[in-house]
């Protein structure tokens, strides 16, 4: 079975702000899983909460392609209290990653040593550059297949998909004329754009039901 974890982390609030800089080990220990924060050129980075749209989003996101990942057993998907060690030297915690199966070699108990297979990120306005920018670049310089970035804040609600080409480099990737993205590493898994900016979200067993099939999703619920 997938990990979905749908529900953010209860972050601690009496935490000390963090040395100057630390080793990665050092950040573990004194993160310890409850602070929303992420290790960058040696030091800690705290950032704030998130706003209850981002969650709203990130609930949707994670219940649905947990599910699918559960009924095809093709990996697992985390939220973003799982920090992600890259090769440059950061420890990120994207909002949403999924790590396929033949990678879960990489999963340890408090970290993922490596790059996850997909990772999606939820733009905030004080993320922005981050998110676009800082995580986009190391995130390509890892290998990370396919990437998406989506930004729903008020008067923008856009969303971003990008792939490896064979270059390394992140090409950006449009869904198709019926407003559907097709993802390269969740095979037959789609997502229809619309959904992010619905009011209130799709159900996601339905979502799922129009993806893989009512009949498929039923029988898989009864062996639950």
């Amino acid at each position: 079975m997938a990990i979905v974890n749908t529900l953010p982390p209860i972050f601690r609030t009496d935490v000390p702000p963090p040395p100057r800089s630390m080793s990665y080990e050092e950040f573990l220990v004194w993160a310890d899983g409850n602070v929303y924060a992420e290790w960058v050129e040696g030091e800690a980075r705290v950032y704030m909460s998130n706003t209850a749209d981002h969650e709203r989003l990130l609930r949707f996101l994670a219940q649905l392609l947990g599910l699918f990942v559960d009924l095809f057993d093709l990996g697992e998907i985390f939220t973003s209290n799982l920090q992600m060690k890259l090769k440059d030297g950061s420890g990120r915690q994207p909002d949403v990653l999924f790590v396929a199966k033949h990678n879960r070699g990489r999963l340890l108990q408090n970290r993922l040593d490596g790059p996850a297979d997909l990772v999606i990120e939820i733009v905030s306005d004080e993320s922005v550059i981050r998110d676009r920018e800082d995580k986009f670049y190391e995130y390509e310089a890892a290998g990370i297949p396919e990437h998406w970035i989506l930004d729903p804040r008020p008067n923008r609600q856009r969303v971003y998909f990008y792939r490896l080409n064979e270059a390394g480099r992140y090409q950006p990737v449009a869904a198709d004329n019926d407003g559907l993205f097709h993802s390269a590493v969740l095979p037959g898994f789609w997502l229809k754009v619309d959904w992010l900016w619905q009011e209130p979200f799709p159900e996601a067993l339905r979502s799922l039901a129009e993806i893989a099939g009512r009949e498929r999703v039923i029988a898989f619920l009864a062996k639950q």
